[in-house]
């Protein structure tokens, strides 16, 4: 029941930019006076603001008498904290003892990056590399369709035409993580002097809205997008990438029970998008960053980690003609448009990726230890804005000709 709780509260909160969560930490120190609690939350130590009116509770949730200067709060006692935020920042509104059913965060959980898997690896029966065998990019029949449909993509008028002075409409769809990362991307690539002008970004991606938000194309969503492009006057002939992060809140069970629901759902908004977008060419896919910081059950360890498994099988049906992802005409219906595998994100926590020394430390997260601080966005954006700058794919309609 707590769990469902949870779920409600940060999807309803999420939706209107609202957050509000708990998390577990150990007391530093209790600063009655000043208002101010200090305590060791996520692998940080952090001075945070009491709401005048803050809870302080018992195990049971019972009322403590003595409030903020009961005994019990003392150094070293283990707590679950409850946050509200306002305009002027976050604030506790309530401490309660113990830390049950939080979770225990994680410098690091052992587990080695799919891009650095060989073929021989296997995790729970799965193979490495990011498109199997291994391997890390498209190859053979693979990369040569890839290829075609890339070459489809080019500037196009409101109405789906090719214009000298059109648009290539790239969006984002995913949840409040992505919405913060393609943010801070959209930034960068704005001010990218090598990015085509014709290459027009639009963050689609909202708060509380995982894959599972996306599956009704009457959405709150969908409907959210369409406003978000209509503003920034690009139509949905003219959006032909999209980026899509995959995540559902509060995954359960092991991943043949949280990743076949994830891929349903995601086959579901790659539909959706391709519909919606006639013109879409490529939705490029990532999984999550790193999910060890975390105390709360919103998407931890392993299932952050496990995501990339559902993005590779997701590709592999494809091109192996999976009838609910045929992009190819000659095929039969079109359901969908070409998936690729976008930037890899996760990285071990404090352990350097190899192959770019890629790490997420706890000042990488927010209070919540699952959504990214400045820092933590900054580096996804970074890792976006290097990926369309030098994939041999995505570089063709994204660099300057």
């Amino acid at each position: 029941m707590r769990r469902v709780l949870l779920a409600v509260v940060i999807v309803l909160l999420a939706v209107v930019a609202l957050p509000a969560f708990e998390v577990a930490g150990v007391i530093r120190k209790v600063d009655v006076e000043n208002g101010v609690l200090s305590i060791h939350l996520s692998g940080q130590e952090r001075s945070l603001k009491m709401d005048p009116a803050v809870k302080v509770l018992d195990r049971n949730g019972q009322p403590l008498v003595d409030g903020l200067k009961a005994p019990e709060l003392k150094e070293g006692a283990a707590v679950t904290i409850s946050f509200d935020g306002r305009a002027e920042g976050f604030s506790v509104t309530a401490i309660r003892l113990g830390t049950a059913g939080m979770l225990e965060p994680k410098a690091s959980v052992g587990l080695k990056p799919l891009s650095e898997m060989t073929g021989n690896d296997r995790y729970k029966g799965e193979e490495g590399g990011l498109y199997g065998g291994g391997r890390n990019q498209p190859s053979g029949a693979h990369l040569t369709t890839a290829r075609g449909e890339t070459a489809k993509i080019e500037p196009l008028d409101a109405a789906g035409k090719p214009a000298r002075d059109g648009a290539i409409g790239l969006v984002s769809i995913s949840m409040s993580n992505a919405t913060q990362e393609f943010s801070r991307f959209k930034q960068l690539a704005d001010a990218d002097p090598t990015k085509s002008p014709h290459v027009a970004i639009v963050d689609c991606a909202q708060g509380g809205q995982a894959m599972a938000q996306w599956v009704n194309p009457q959405g709150m969503a969908w409907k959210e997008a369409d406003r978000r492009l209509e503003s920034a006057k690009v139509s949905a002939n003219q959006v032909q990438v999209v980026w899509v992060k995959l995540a559902n809140i509060l995954p359960t069970g092991e991943l043949t029970d949280h990743g076949k629901k994830l891929q349903q759902d995601t086959v579901a908004v790659v539909q959706n998008a391709k519909t919606r977008f006639p013109r879409l060419r490529i939705a490029y896919l990532s999984s999550r960053i790193y999910g060890g910081w975390t105390t709360t059950p919103l998407n931890p360890e392993p299932y952050a980690y496990e995501g990339a498994f559902v993005v590779r099988w997701l590709i592999l049906d494809q091109i192996k003609g999976e009838g609910s992802l045929n992009y190819n005409p000659a095929k039969g219906v079109v359901k969908a448009s070409l998936v690729l595998w976008g930037p890899y994100l996760w990285a071990d926590g404090t352990t350097p990726r190899k192959q770019d020394g890629l790490t997420y430390e706890a000042k990488d997260f927010d209070l919540d230890g699952t959504h990214p601080s400045d820092s933590g966005r900054q580096k996804v954006a970074s890792l976006l804005l290097r990926f369309f700058q030098t994939d041999r794919l995505a570089r063709t309609w994204y660099l300057r000709k």
